[in-house]
């Protein structure tokens, strides 16, 4: 069930997120959030980096699809190169 409670932005564009919904969702110092604006709405969606498993099957999968699609560890290594050198 949705929490409600009301704060106010500072004149620095700062804004609270109360007490007892930082420890509802377990909100630390740091934490990170995607901000997403609507017509009359501002939404904050936190972000947090996937745990090493999550991570190692983005891995096998990505490497999986270029596999299928024919790629070569000389084609990526190809692809770095050239964007670094547009830098």
């Amino acid at each position: 069930m949705a929490e409600l409670a009301t704060t106010k932005m500072s004149s620095k564009g700062q804004v609270v997120i109360p007490e007892d919904i930082r420890k509802r969702l377990g909100l630390e110092t740091g934490a990170q959030f995607v901000v997403v604006a609507g017509k009359d709405a501002v939404i904050l969606k936190t972000i947090s980096p996937p745990s090493m498993a999550e991570f190692d099957e983005l891995i096998r999968k990505a490497r999986r699809q270029a596999r299928k699609a024919g790629m070569k560890q000389s084609d990526i290594k190809k692809a770095v190169a050239a964007v670094r050198s547009r830098r």
